[in-house]
């Protein structure tokens, strides 16, 4: 009971991984991974789209053609020229000064998620993503939590350490035959996904949000980009909403997930960061939990009981 697995490389099912990488050397490289300046414009655009007029000062009229702010209206609230907005846009323009990013944010209604994606879009950055290493102590500490399940996952959203109940609640991550080990090639490529996660919507919007902020971070990892193409390329949920510009940071809070013995669950969930080196993103390990004497709490000790010893 609690044992953790590990694993340095990760391979989906059935040759899935291998058709991912495949579709990603021929789709090229993914938008937003690999060229930040064209990330910038895209994200700009979403965010862009999404203020209404109204909710700014600004009377949008019965005949306006246009999704969202203009790009004159944006830069006349964020105080800048519109030529050097329509710059940014276009990518020819990716280093804007701190009080430019700050006016943008304020327009454009950004949260702390969206703003921290913002600063990484246009900050220099060079060199492959940190490796996030399981240490000794987190071994112990995601063995230790027996009677909760557990799993760790790195900035690709390869779910890297798990315990037995962890393995059990997310789709039986223990087998590698039964379950991708990466979670976004899970959730778009594989339809048992949407039985386990009844939010199916909302668990695929936020994977792509998290692998978002991923590339903005990181836009020379090229495993990273290599799967964002891959998906593309496959899923047409994935292309749909990547489309949105949504970024997603882990936190806290309540999702649904199924089981075949212990049956719908809405389980509390907290997220505990392992950072790689100081500053950078790292490892990501997520603690689901239920009030004692629940409903949700006895099912959970059904299905430690029942999972298959390690």
């Amino acid at each position: 009971m609690g044992a953790v697995d590990r694993m340095e490389r990760v391979n989906g099912p059935g040759g899935t991984a291998g058709a991912v990488i495949a579709a990603a050397a021929a789709a090229g490289p993914a938008a937003g991974a690999a060229d930040t300046g064209r990330a910038l414009g895209e994200f700009l655009r979403a965010r862009r789209a999404r203020v209404a007029p109204e909710h700014v000062g600004i009377d949008g009229g019965a005949r306006r053609r246009v999704r969202g702010l203009r790009r004159e209206e944006l830069a006349q609230l964020a105080g800048i020229s519109v030529d050097y907005y329509v710059r940014l846009e276009q990518g020819r323009a990716t280093q804007p000064s701190p009080e430019v990013l700050d006016a943008l944010a304020r327009a454009l209604r950004l949260d702390p998620a969206e703003r921290g994606h913002l600063a990484n879009l246009t900050s220099v950055r060079r060199g492959p993503a940190p490796t996030a290493r399981i240490g000794p102590s987190l071994r112990r500490l995601l063995s230790s939590l027996d009677d909760l399940p557990v799993f760790a996952s790195n900035h690709r959203t390869d779910v890297v350490a798990w315990n037995r109940l962890g393995a059990e609640l997310i789709g039986g991550v223990d087998d590698p035959e039964r379950r991708d080990r990466n979670n976004a090639r899970y959730l778009f490529l594989d339809p048992a996904s949407r039985e386990v996660h009844p939010d199916w919507e909302a668990r695929a919007a936020e994977a792509v949000g998290q692998l978002r902020v991923a590339s903005g971070r990181y836009p020379e990892d090229t495993e990273l980009a290599g799967l964002i193409a891959g998906l593309s390329s496959l899923s047409p949920d994935f292309r749909r909403l990547w489309a949105t510009g949504e970024v997603t940071m882990c936190a806290a809070g309540r999702k649904r997930l199924r089981h075949p013995v212990a049956g719908l669950l809405t389980l509390d969930f907290e997220t505990l960061h392992v950072p790689a080196v100081p500053g950078e993103t790292g490892l990501v390990v997520h603690v689901f939990s239920a009030e004692e004497g629940t409903p949700e709490a006895l099912a959970l000790a059904r299905l430690a009981a029942s999972a298959p010893p390690r």
